[in-house]
């Protein structure tokens, strides 16, 4: 199977303390990848670095073969990103942003399609504002699918949604990865995970403290449950207590 991302040895540092230290991610094409941890683990600086926007101190990575501090123009017609904290004007409507961002793409998919699999079409006219915040993030989701990429990079991608909506997001993006969509994706729900990621890397102080699938991570650990087990990986005082119950 085609690799989509690799990370090497990939080393950041602000102001003399690392970020994120030798972390090694590869992502083959029709993948969903969880990169996980607790806020401040590395996550940010991670993704930062395999699409470009920082340059790594050290280390090596590429996204389609190519290098994302040089290739970020042809890298822009293949990628799709949706950030958690996504800001955009007030007075803009669903269908105008939509529109735009279409615009900045050479081939794309439809839109009103992506508004309807995503259950908002009611909302084309609505000013972005006015949404709700799990309205909000099913959009930010879609727009990041408008140009139709090869790979998506999604953060926290169901926030603010009910249990059903979440349930939804997720059976569009495995409808999504069936056709080859390969996702990279953070989150700090379990379950989501769990349904979602073929493999996953757990980052804490900007290190790999797991990699692997999750079923993997459950019988490296003291836990049958995914969550205490993630738990155990990344707090270092449940790491003490392994050998407690969790059936709290």
């Amino acid at each position: 199977m085609e690799e989509v991302i690799n990370v090497e040895q990939l080393f950041k540092s602000y102001n003399g303390l690392p970020a994120v230290e030798n972390v090694n991610i590869s992502v083959k094409r029709g993948m969903v990848f969880g990169l996980l941890g607790a806020n401040g683990a590395g996550k940010s600086t991670t993704i930062e670095c395999i699409l470009g926007t920082k340059k790594p101190d050290s280390g090596t990575v590429s996204i389609l073969g190519m290098n994302p501090l040089t290739a970020r123009k042809n890298l822009f017609e293949r990628v799709g990103v949706q950030f958690q904290e996504a800001n955009y004007q007030d007075k803009i409507t669903v269908g105008e942003l939509c529109e735009v961002t279409q615009s900045l793409y050479k081939t794309t998919a439809n839109y009103r399609d992506l508004l309807k699999q995503f259950g908002i079409s009611d909302k084309l006219k609505s000013l972005v504002s006015e949404l709700s915040g799990g309205q909000r993030q099913r959009l930010f989701i879609l727009l990041a699918l408008i140009p139709n990429p090869e790979v998506v990079f999604l953060d926290e991608l169901t926030t603010g949604l009910d249990a059903k909506a979440r349930r939804d997001v997720w059976k569009s993006l495995s409808d999504l990865k069936s056709k080859g969509l390969t996702i990279l994706l953070t989150s700090h729900f379990m379950d989501e995970v769990e349904a979602l990621c073929d493999s996953v890397c757990i980052l804490k102080n900007g290190q790999t403290v797991f990699y692997g699938t999750v079923n993997e991570a459950i019988a490296s650990s003291p836990f049958d449950k995914f969550e205490d087990a993630y738990l155990w990986y990344t707090d270092e005082e449940d790491k003490d207590n392994g050998n407690i119950s969790d059936n709290a």
